[in-house]
């Protein structure tokens, strides 16, 4: 576990701010970002052909126990900021057809006083992961 990641939380915590992270999804005041620096989103959601609503469902998904961890935001400006980890398990149907299990590596930015959630990451997982109630 890095330094940088936080996992002092107790589960009630977590379920609390994932409850209000998926109250915005549900009021669509959210978005995936799809910006040049996310290339690992962009090619994810065409990997698996992922319309908006696989996505949203893939969102409102996530369960209290596919928490990972916290990490603060280091972009300049937005040191404040705390950036929530988790990665659920999702059965997806990859270009060629096939049925896949993929473990989406998923960072929300949930922006309290804006009730606004933005998702940073929402790709594969690419290196193995710790989950902190499982």
């Amino acid at each position: 576990m890095k330094q940088s990641h936080n996992i002092n939380y107790t589960y009630q915590q977590i379920q609390t701010i994932l409850s209000n992270i998926k109250d915005c999804i549900k009021k669509d005041k959210y978005q995936i970002s799809l910006n040049p620096n996310r290339k690992d989103n962009i090619e994810f959601i065409s990997e698996y052909n992922l319309r908006s609503k696989e996505q949203k469902n893939i969102l409102l998904g996530i369960m209290t126990e596919d928490f990972c961890y916290t990490l603060q935001n280091k972009h300049k400006g937005y040191e404040n900021e705390t950036l929530y980890v988790f990665a659920p398990k999702v059965d997806l149907v990859n270009a060629f057809g096939e049925d896949k299990t993929v473990v989406v590596y998923i960072k929300f930015n949930f922006i309290e006083e804006n009730d606004y959630t933005i998702v940073i990451s929402f790709h594969e997982l690419h290196y193995p992961i710790s989950y902190l109630f499982k």
